[in-house]
């Protein structure tokens, strides 16, 4: 009887003591690796009715030959994110009266740019990518870059309590995370022969918010600089000179990876000043954006245009202009029946900082 009641206290012991260590506030919960034993390719044939769009997109941008034989990291969209993609694409079209689109009509260097973005070279798992700052990946085409992150949910009222997932962030080409467009995963850690696949959580749209702007942009007409040439002027210069790393002439070499940039201050305005070999009637300009800090970017402007960049005929004025995304080309088209040598763009505010800068302008043809 007495051995009976000391197994009973020892039993009891046993059960407060693991009472007390069962919740320290948290669960640290291990992400389980799954294995498959073929390619990534191979992986997504495997699963009928989960990936049936993406493999549908990876075979159109031709991209079987990487999931089959190369070391990449995809992260996956299901059908769900194509399908809110299109859905919401074709009710904008309905609207036009343009026809429907699909995954086999749809321009094919828009799908094919957006594809590369969840294909990253080489193999990340959910350890690889724990930094406290995340980890900067590249694309395994095109070598665009991306980021991505480990986080984990809440759970029972405990901030990042719950199980992990990987944010992932199209960073637009930014340093700054605030011009980053990210999306969770629903899934990790999936090993294949080649690769490793992570499962986009099923509300993410197919192009990180990216999807309906690329298929509905309406490209500028022809570049007035580039088909007639000229030379360009400005009536204030980056200290390091017109061909410095900063300098006004990266603002008409069409790459919106460089960038014209000048101080600034209250007050200030600058003129870039474009005279063509020859007369021409323009009907619409561009400006991009540059790779970082948005509060530098232009908000007020117009154009003019001469003939003998003496007298000025006003064409069109823009206020409060905000560019949502870095390296963004925005159209802006006018009237205009007359053709000027000389095109003038004056820039006499930005958005707040000691800096003004932008990556492009044109001036383009009259359509």
């Amino acid at each position: 009887m007495k051995k009976l009641h000391y197994s009973f206290i020892l039993f009891t012991l046993l059960i407060i003591g693991l009472s007390c260590t069962k919740d320290g506030g948290y669960y640290d919960p291990q992400p389980i690796d799954k294995e498959y034993k073929g390619t990534t390719y191979e992986y997504l044939k495997s699963k009928p009715g989960i990936y049936d769009s993406l493999l549908r997109a990876i075979e159109r941008v031709g991209a079987v030959h990487l999931l089959n034989d190369s070391s990449v990291t995809l992260f996956a969209v299901t059908n769900p994110g194509f399908q809110i993609a299109f859905t919401n694409l074709n009710n904008l079209y309905a609207l036009s009266e343009k026809p429907s689109q699909s995954l086999s009509t749809i321009k094919y260097e828009q799908l094919d740019t957006m594809m590369a973005q969840y294909m990253i070279k080489g193999k990340y798992t959910a350890n690889d990518l724990r930094q406290q700052d995340g980890l900067a990946l590249t694309t395994a085409r095109y070598d665009y870059p991306m980021h991505a992150k480990v986080a984990k949910t809440t759970s029972s009222g405990y901030i990042t309590g719950g199980p992990e997932y990987i944010l992932i962030s199209d960073t637009r080409r930014s340093q700054f995370n605030k011009d980053w467009v990210s999306a969770n995963t629903g899934s990790i850690n999936i090993h294949t022969k080649n690769g490793i696949v992570h499962v986009m959580a099923s509300d993410h749209v197919f192009g990180f918010d990216n999807f309906i702007t690329r298929l509905t942009f309406n490209p500028p007409p022809p570049n007035l600089f580039k088909i007639i040439g000229g030379k360009q002027t400005v009536s204030r210069e980056n200290g390091g000179g017109a061909n410095g790393v900063e300098g006004s002439n990266n603002a008409i070499d069409g790459n919106s990876l460089t960038k014209f940039l000048l101080g600034w201050s209250q007050g200030n305005s600058v003129d870039i000043t474009f005279e063509l070999v020859r007369p021409a009637i323009a009907g619409a300009y561009t400006i991009t954006s540059a790779n970082d800090e948005s509060r530098r970017d232009p908000s007020d402007w117009n154009l003019q245009g001469s003939m003998d960049g003496e007298n000025w005929t006003y064409l069109d004025s823009k206020t409060n202009q905000v560019f949502e995304d870095r390296q963004q080309q925005k159209v802006f088209r006018f009237v205009n029946r007359a053709e000027f040598k000389f095109y003038r763009l004056q820039i006499t505010r930005n958005n707040g900082a000691d800096g003004m800068q932008f990556a492009d302008w044109t001036v383009n043809l009259a359509k």
